[in-house]
């Protein structure tokens, strides 16, 4: 599996309100995770920078890393001045190479894990860039709730085919892997990982169609999946799964 090829299409999705949602709540659950004081971040497959941008506008030292020069392009026309951003084209499997360990804060790791069909190698990786006591943020398609979108969709015979399956085709047209969330759990924990809070992501805007813009009551529909995303039992049948992990002092 792999994601090259599909920068064009993700582009496309970028403002929607898929996409809104999904870095609106992903800012607003891991900010209060990270330290108040400036800290070292690297993003792991930052694509557009959406996030590693926000936290540089925060005065965190940001890396980011994607295998896109076309999204790593995004993302360096949005730098600042002030900004402490540093961008590296590299393919993740590469962290090991072209970091020392244990040499940031926090790391961020959204919507790369499902491109994997073996996740130990690149959570292994992620974890030995930690420094003791370190944040490692995870956002992976959920696992638990696969069958929900073909479901509300009308789509039965791809639901059925979800309960027992974890590959599925996302919206850029790649064929992906979910995570579900005990075996995920317990993957970090053998790792020395402890999720210390999980969220979901997308409760109830999963289903909107490619292109939906942003509407205009965005802050109500924004609160409404905020809670939704920390309330059980609506965050386990969200579309996306956001693990908030952190590693021994």
């Amino acid at each position: 599996m792999s994601f090259s090829g599909a920068e064009g299409r993700w582009r496309e999705g970028l403002g929607t309100l898929r996409d809104v949602v999904r870095q609106e709540l992903v800012t607003r659950q891991l900010l209060p995770h990270l330290p108040a004081t400036p800290c070292r971040i690297l993003d792991v497959g930052s694509g557009q920078g959406t996030q590693a941008l926000r936290m540089a506008a925060r005065g965190h030292h940001v890396t980011a890393l994607d295998a896109s020069r076309e999204l790593l392009g995004i993302l360096e026309a949005g730098i600042q001045p002030g900004m402490r951003v540093r961008t590296v084209q590299a393919e993740a499997e590469r962290l090991g190479e072209l970091f020392e360990p244990g040499g940031f804060d926090a790391v961020l790791c959204h919507g790369v894990l499902m491109y994997f069909d073996d996740p130990d190698p690149l959570l292994a990786g992620l974890a030995g860039m930690l420094a003791p006591g370190g944040v490692l943020s995870l956002l992976v398609r959920n696992g638990d709730a696969l069958a929900m979108r073909p479901g509300l969709l009308g789509d039965w015979a791809g639901a059925s085919r979800a309960f027992d399956e974890v590959h599925y085709l996302n919206r850029v047209g790649v064929t992906a892997r979910a995570d579900r969330l005990a075996e995920l759990t317990r993957r970090l924990a053998v790792l020395g990982l402890e999720v210390r809070q999980w969220y979901g992501v997308r409760v109830f805007t999963d289903v909107a169609a490619d292109g939906t813009p942003v509407p205009g009551d965005l802050d109500e529909l924004l609160a409404a999946e905020e809670r939704a995303g920390r309330t059980d039992p609506y965050r386990a049948v969200a579309a996306l799964t956001h693990l908030l992990c952190q590693a021994a002092a």
